[in-house]
């Protein structure tokens, strides 16, 4: 099974967005080594947990520090943007780093309501309907030349100009995500770890109803989980409370870096508590799969078996780094991924 991770940036407190960057470097280049098959980075706005607020910034420095693994984003989120610039700009990157660009897009605002009013552009009027299809219909046909002759956009050539194009994916983690992109013949990237409601259903759904498209002959699906992998479930259980405590305090409003283990421990006790989002499960399986190797492998394993999907992307969100690091690295050797020895940078 083929594993990837995205990447949300996150600070750890009593660090910098800065050290988030040069940990987002130091992961990827640690993916690409291991043999993970890409590599995504969150669109997060406004928010002193994550520094993830381009994107495409920071996918631009990825790919030159990585050689094989794909890189991508996690999504972009279109309904704040021109389908054209987002168009332009993953060309950039496809010209960058040929045959190894992913353009993720979700619908989602990434950030509060406030936030999204302030990067508007037009706030002359109340928003208009959600035209997310139009866009996403736009943004496919800048990218592969989609437009009907008598369309005034099919006379726009698109710069930069180069054989092929960044594959893209549709994210979601609802119904509607899985019945677009069947309908539209994307492949799909469900967010498990953001709401587990709805995952076996819309997976299900999006194979069933997949219609092959000119990019795409068959439904190709990722699920993206937590896993937060130590060599005991202890130690494992003790990293996770940075992640436990940081969402009690999203759902509070507060939005500030991922806090230590032991400012977790000793705000939220030994054990989980009634109002733990992460304990309180509404789906098949838990959003986030903690423990030993062996334990986070036949869980993903099974449950990839389940959805007959082979490839998950981790999202890991812990107060320590190398610890982080170590989580991937234990998973790699779990599951046996086909480590590439490249030049050091």
């Amino acid at each position: 099974m083929k594993l990837s991770i995205i990447d949300q940036c996150p600070v750890p407190a009593g660090f910098t967005t800065a050290d988030a960057f040069r940990n987002t470097i130091e992961l990827a280049r640690l993916a690409d080594r291991l043999g993970f098959e890409r590599y995504w980075i969150a669109e997060h706005h406004a928010t002193g947990a994550f520094a993830s607020p381009a994107p495409e910034v920071l996918i631009a420095r990825v790919g030159a520090e990585t050689s094989h693994i794909r890189v991508g984003s996690g999504g972009v989120m279109l309904p704040h943007y021109s389908p054209m610039k987002v168009a332009e700009t993953f060309r950039v990157l496809h010209a960058l780093y040929p045959g190894r660009i992913d353009l993720g897009i979700g619908r989602a605002p990434g950030g509060s309501p406030l936030d999204s009013f302030a990067l508007r552009r037009d706030r002359s009027a109340q928003p208009t309907e959600d035209d997310f299809p139009k866009q996403l219909l736009e943004l496919i046909a800048f990218l592969h030349g989609g437009f009907r002759p008598d369309h005034a956009f099919s006379r726009i050539e698109l710069s930069p100009a180069m054989p092929g194009a960044p594959e893209v994916w549709l994210l979601g983690s609802s119904m509607w995500s899985a019945a677009a992109a069947a309908q539209l013949g994307l492949p799909y990237a469900f967010a498990h770890f953001i709401d587990p409601t709805h995952t076996r259903a819309a997976v299900e759904y999006y194979r069933s109803h997949f219609i092959a498209s000119n990019e795409l002959s068959q439904p190709v699906a990722i699920l993206g989980i937590g896993a937060i992998c130590a060599p005991t479930d202890a130690e494992a259980e003790r990293m996770a409370s940075s992640v436990r405590l940081f969402v009690r305090h999203a759902r509070q409003g507060k939005r500030g870096p991922i806090p230590t283990p032991e400012e977790a421990l000793a705000e939220l006790g030994p054990g989980p508590l009634p109002d733990d989002v992460m304990m309180r499960e509404t789906g098949e399986w838990p959003r986030a799969i903690i423990g030993t190797p062996f334990h986070v492998r036949d869980t993903l394993v099974d449950i990839a078996s389940v959805l007959h999907i082979d490839e998950v992307m981790l999202v890991t969100v812990v107060h320590d780094h190398q610890a982080r690091m170590r989580s991937h690295e234990l998973l790699a050797k779990a599951f046996n991924l086909i480590s590439i020895h490249t030049p050091a940078h």
